[in-house]
């Protein structure tokens, strides 16, 4: 059964990790690439569907593409980051339904409706982007999550021709203190909560 995690776990994943917008010239290596999406992919998603791709942003080249379609600010971050990823939804997840859900053999159908399969994707796959932070966070490493770029051209960049569309990004390596903000307050439980 499981257990809490103890207060420096705690910190480390939730209460003193921040937005990172200042980067150290530290490198991720592709081991660690490795190790945070084995662990990203153990959380639960609908049906076990696993919408996300992720292309994880590296070579000096890629850098230069990926930040040419974002907002001014958002460009440096890009550049200065070891790695950044972009976190997309494959439209056609459901084609994989029967390798990841056999236990059901008629899952696939569940999403036949372009409409479902959109919404589940958006959510499922955001979820995915949700859970990469938190490993990168487990595993030692910093997150600057950025939704300032033109999607329509970092699809058209990126996944021209498939199904895959891009919904944010997230630049992860080791963080500098320079250039976080002061902690934003955030909303009580009675603003943002209820117990039925």
């Amino acid at each position: 059964m499981a257990k809490s995690l103890d207060d420096a776990a705690l910190d480390q994943l939730f209460r003193t990790a921040r937005t990172i917008n200042v980067w150290q010239d530290r490198p991720v290596e592709d081991a660690q690439i490795r190790a945070l999406y084995d662990l990203l992919k153990m959380a639960p998603t609908s049906a076990n569907c696993s919408p996300a791709r992720f292309h994880f942003v590296k070579s000096p080249d890629a850098k230069k593409r990926l930040s040419a379609l974002a907002m001014e600010g958002n460009d440096t971050k890009i550049m200065q980051a070891p790695v950044t990823v972009i976190i997309a939804n494959d439209s056609n997840f459901a084609e994989r339904l029967p390798e990841l859900f056999p236990h059901s053999p008629d899952a696939k159908t569940w999403f036949a409706d372009p409409g479902v399969a959109a919404i589940t994707a958006m959510r499922n796959g955001t979820l995915q982007g949700a859970y990469l932070m938190l490993a990168a966070r487990s595993l030692g490493l910093d997150c600057g999550p950025m939704s300032g770029f033109d999607n329509d051209a970092v699809d058209n960049e990126f996944f021209k021709g498939t199904p895959i569309k891009s919904n944010f990004i997230c630049s992860i390596g080791y963080g500098s203190s320079e250039g976080i903000f002061d902690r934003s307050p955030r909303l009580s439980f009675e603003d943002a909560a209820k117990i039925l």
